[in-house]
């Protein structure tokens, strides 16, 4: 870790203050710090990255306790982190070589985010990848016996 860096790093630990978010007024803030360090633009040094990410798992563990929420597509996630960073399909194209029709096809549900633009979204947002990967969605196994009832009714 070079000294430069540590020394950016700990002047924006010590700006932040980063805690443990135990009540929505300190969600709040944290989302405030977040949408500040989001609205200096798609190239964060790193440690304002690194920083980024701490804030993101402290309200992700909040979240994750207090508002039990079904997880959002990839769709959601992207159309989220657009308006949190206040930009517009064009300068997503625009910075990421995806086109822009591609973009307004994925935000309306149409299709799909490839692997490829997985990797140059997340890079973008500075998210991890994971955020645009669909879960499979977990169906309970069919029971053979369940099977043979449903096939003896229909057949």
């Amino acid at each position: 870790m070079t000294t430069a860096f540590r020394t950016a790093y700990e002047s924006l630990l010590l700006d932040y203050l980063p805690r443990p978010v135990r009540t929505q007024r300190e969600y709040e803030q944290v989302c405030r710090q977040i949408a500040k360090l989001m609205s200096a633009g798609p190239e964060l040094p790193q440690a304002e990255s690194e920083l980024l990410e701490i804030l993101s798992l402290l309200l992700a563990q909040y979240e994750s306790t207090e508002h039990s929420i079904r997880d959002a597509s990839p769709a959601e996630m992207l159309a989220f982190l657009l308006d949190g960073r206040g930009a517009s399909n064009a300068a997503v194209a625009r910075e990421t070589g995806i086109p822009r029709s591609v973009i307004t096809d994925i935000l309306a549900g149409r299709r799909s985010i490839s692997t490829a633009n997985v990797a140059k979204l997340a890079k973008y947002f500075h998210v991890s990848p994971a955020v645009f990967i669909a879960e499979p969605t977990s169906q309970p196994p069919v029971s053979p016996r369940t099977h043979r009832q449903s096939a003896g009714r229909n057949g």
